[in-house]
């Protein structure tokens, strides 16, 4: 176990728990209580609420204000038939090529592809040689996260685990940390070949969000599969797929030679969701 007495407290104290009682107050509509959490967040992470579409009085809860929706225009798309957007507010933690059927953490610390998306090795074979990017969202962000490229939801896995938090210090010191924490893996089929959206959750995350079936069942103990039929979900590039109620960590991983990256993006890069992270390799579709 880690000397970091930051690490050592999440593997001790009861982090499904704390996230309960974090949960019970972000979804109060108490009006002094909501205020009171929504302007004292405010402050201490400086959120940009010129960005935001209502003002703090007209937000039911800490949750209605955190998934808050932005102004129009607030965050132009760069173009989706060229380029693979953005999918949130955040910064990169890392990117790459998925090499032996492992992701990158953190100096020193990788993952499979396999243990993220729920133990499922024929998916994580058709990732091998793919690329990978995972996006940290600070609690100053804006927590709705969108379609990279338009596609049609094929299949998605709920993966029960820890919730550590995934900030960049939990992430250099607790092995697999993105593979064990809970999170709901989403594969699309899309014109770069398949592509998956995990959502990773994290400490004191009340739980996520899809636009498809609403909140997440949190905290269970077995993985729960969904499969779709062609057509059913169907989304354009910049289309809102899910949240956070309260934040976290969003991996994509798209099959091999149909991505490239934005040259010079690196690790710590912040990003804003809609612009281009990527472009499509237009020959290898």
């Amino acid at each position: 176990m880690s000397t970091n007495p930051f690490i050592w407290l999440q593997h001790i104290l009861p982090q499904h728990l704390l996230s309960r009682g974090a949960g019970s107050l972000a979804s109060s509509e108490n009006r002094r209580l909501k205020d009171m959490l929504i302007r004292r967040f405010i402050d201490a992470y400086d959120v940009q609420m010129d960005e935001a579409q209502r003002p703090v009085s007209e937000y039911r809860s800490f949750n209605d204000f955190f998934t808050r929706a932005l102004k129009p225009g607030m965050r132009p798309l760069a173009d989706g038939a060229s380029d693979i957007l953005c999918p949130a507010d955040g910064a990169v933690s890392q990117l790459g090529t998925i090499k032996d059927g492992r992701i990158m953490q953190a100096k020193g610390q990788s993952y499979t592809a396999a243990e993220l998306l729920g133990g499922d090795d024929a998916l994580a074979a058709g990732f091998e040689g793919g690329s990978f990017i995972t996006i940290y969202l600070s609690p100053s962000d804006y927590h709705r996260v969108h379609m990279p490229v338009a596609g049609q939801l094929q299949h998605t896995a709920y993966i029960p685990g820890d919730l550590f938090s995934v900030n960049t210090a939990t992430a250099a010191d607790v092995p697999r940390l993105f593979s064990r924490n809970e999170r709901l893996s989403s594969v699309f089929a899309t014109d770069t070949g398949r592509m998956a959206s995990v959502m990773v959750g994290a400490m004191i995350v009340a739980s996520i969000e899809t636009v498809w079936s609403g909140l997440v069942q949190p905290h269970g103990k077995q993985v729960v599969t969904t499969d779709f039929t062609a057509g059913e979900h169907d989304f354009s590039a910049g289309d809102e797929m899910g949240r956070f109620l309260l934040g976290s960590t969003v991996i994509l991983l798209f099959e091999p030679g149909k991505i490239a990256w934005r040259e010079g993006l690196k690790p710590l890069d912040k990003v804003r969701m809609g612009e281009g992270i990527a472009k499509k390799n237009q020959g290898k579709l």
